[in-house]
């Protein structure tokens, strides 16, 4: 009867983090870890820690999911999120959903109150609705900083693949006590996208993908790349051939980068709890809690330590 160590690790989406923006985004993700952790800590399953951390981020205006979604080509917000149990294999996912604060929450209700594994758009909304899920005006989700960047990218002579590379997706991985894996992503899409577009944050295998059997994985950056190269199976795959989770990362996103040019950053746990945070982009927020240590960072070769105590208590005067 041995019991596992619990490990969570999240990122707050891989990219260009501007300067003014560092110091909430390393907030935001720390949070979300301690948050998902705490509920690891009492026993609390996987699913339900990667669900509350992502959730915690969707709240955080600092990142590209649920308040503070970059917006589509017509100034509207469309949201897709992915929730996997690595148990079974089960999964939920929305697509192109507006209104709704959490679509991570979705996701899991899509995943257990359905036979299905992904609601879009109208369908995702009478659902929610069904669930009795509150609407929340499209404006309430919509940060000044979405805003102005929307008509930056309207303006004529302007380059929206330039504001691309700062893609905050959300996601969380976690391995609880009972060594039951998950993961969670979640995301406002790419700024000035077409109504409609749907990345890869609500495809399984390419936003996320949780098997016990191997691990678990969150990715985050260009959507069609991701997609292109299934990023989140293929780790895994890695880690099946007997690769840590470090190398498994990081041959994946090798691959992504010479054989479509595509950039990212991915977040993995595997069966046996070590765990890692890699990316191509120059820089991804990102936070682990594994044997009561906080890790963080955001640049590469960055890693920041402290205990949870510590942090929980530099957390509750606010960072």
């Amino acid at each position: 009867f041995g019991r596992m160590k619990p490990v969570i690790v999240v990122h707050g989406g891989a990219g260009r983090i501007f300067k003014e923006r560092e110091e909430g985004s390393r907030a935001g993700v720390v949070r979300a870890a301690l948050r998902g952790f705490g509920i690891l800590k009492q026993g609390g399953s996987a699913l339900d820690a990667v669900e509350e951390a992502v959730r915690s981020m969707e709240d955080d205006p600092h990142f590209n999911a649920g308040r503070g979604s970059v917006l589509n080509e017509k100034g509207e917000v469309e949201m897709d999120a992915i929730i996997m149990d690595g148990k079974n294999l089960d999964s939920g996912a929305v697509s192109a959903v507006k209104c709704i604060a959490n679509p991570i929450k979705l996701a899991r209700l899509v995943m257990e109150k359905t036979k299905h594994m992904l609601l879009t758009d109208h369908g995702a909304h009478l659902f929610a609705q069904a669930m009795g899920i509150p609407e929340t005006p499209g404006e309430k989700l919509i940060t000044e900083r979405s805003r102005e960047r929307w008509k930056k990218n309207l303006e004529p002579d302007s380059n929206p693949e330039e504001f691309q590379k700062d893609l905050g997706t959300v996601g969380a991985v976690a391995i609880d006590s009972e060594g039951n894996v998950a993961c969670a992503t979640s995301t406002g899409g790419l700024s000035n996208k077409l109504i409609g577009r749907v990345g890869d944050t609500a495809c399984i295998g390419s936003g996320g993908y949780a098997d016990n059997r191997s691990g678990a994985t969150s990715t985050t950056g260009h959507g069609e790349s991701i997609m292109k190269v299934v990023l989140a199976r293929l780790i895994l795959y890695h880690m099946e051939q007997g690769m840590s989770p470090e190398m498994a990362a990081d041959t994946a996103l090798d691959y992504m980068k010479t054989r479509v040019g595509g950039l990212g950053g991915v977040i993995v746990v595997n069966s046996s709890g070590e765990w890692a945070a890699r990316f191509s982009t120059k820089q991804m927020s990102w936070a682990t809690v594994k044997d009561d240590q906080l890790h963080y960072g955001i640049y590469a070769g960055e890693g920041h330590t402290k205990s949870v105590d510590e942090a929980l208590a530099s957390e509750s005067e606010g960072f």
